[in-house]
């Protein structure tokens, strides 16, 4: 392959990659030959150790910044998107966000990427080892395709880690545009995680979001009684919020009063 048709397919590439495509007898050495040029040409700009990104035309290198989740994919290519990248990954995210999320074999330091940043996370303990790709998907973007977590597990994932998905009003507004959620995966996912505030959390959720989602009340009667036994906070840490009698949980007031049109 052509180095500058590489480029158009990749817009963010590791070294070890752009090797195996574009120099494969003549090896690493071979690749950083054909790469120095481009990155005196300004069209390549270092990322971190053995990641480059493509500059576009017109662009002064030292103001562009790389997609974060392309980088991330170029450092970790096993990696499962997760928490608020995965919301813009499934094309719902209510707000753009500056860090991105993805679960990998083995944790790892962030990575920071001039005012955006990069989180590698384990895989819960419960989709460890063969399970970790329960409930992934495979989305594309800009011809790439990249693992993420599908609705159900980004919807409970979410209210496990809040602080991943940018707090509650930003999971809430943005999991209720997801076109389908699969009912009976969202349970198996609760089960997995078998936590009373997940399970009231995201019953409350599905109570809201009821007829957006067609949940039936027998759904709904059963995630309660796995609620908790004692009044809990959404957030922990946080104190004050409006208690949400059937589940048990006292939310924050701006995400409480959010729901389906008719319910407002």
């Amino acid at each position: 392959m052509k180095t500058l048709d590489f480029f158009a397919s990749h817009p963010v590439f590791s070294l070890a990659e752009a090797t195996e495509v574009l120099s494969p007898d003549g090896g690493r050495s071979g690749t950083l030959n054909r790469l120095k040029y481009h990155l005196k040409a300004g069209r390549l700009k270092p990322v971190c150790r053995g990641v480059y990104a493509v500059v576009p035309p017109a662009i002064p290198v030292d103001r562009f910044l790389p997609d974060p989740i392309f980088v991330a994919a170029a450092v970790q290519p096993d990696g499962v998107f997760s928490h608020h990248s995965a919301l813009e990954l499934l094309g719902v995210a209510h707000s753009m966000w500056q860090q991105c999320t993805l679960y990998v074999p083995k944790r790892r330091r962030p990575l920071a990427l001039n005012g955006a940043s990069v989180r590698f996370i384990e895989h819960p303990a419960c989709f460890r080892g063969r399970t970790g790709l329960l409930g992934v998907r495979k989305i594309e973007r800009q011809g790439r395709l990249l693992q993420t977590t599908g609705p159900e597990r980004t919807l409970v994932e979410g209210f496990y880690r809040l602080s991943l998905v940018g707090g509650a009003e930003e999971l809430v507004r943005s999991a209720s545009g997801l076109a389908v959620v699969d009912l009976d995966f969202l349970e198996k996912v609760l089960k997995r995680y078998d936590i009373a505030n997940l399970w009231a959390a995201t019953g409350w959720f599905l109570e809201r979001f009821q007829k957006t989602f067609h949940v039936p009340d027998a759904m709904l009667a059963r995630m309660e009684r796995r609620r908790p036994r004692s009044k809990q906070y959404l957030e922990r840490g946080r104190r004050g919020g409006i208690l949400a009698k059937r589940w048990n949980l006292i939310l924050p007031k701006e995400v409480f009063e959010l729901g389906e049109p008719d319910e407002r």
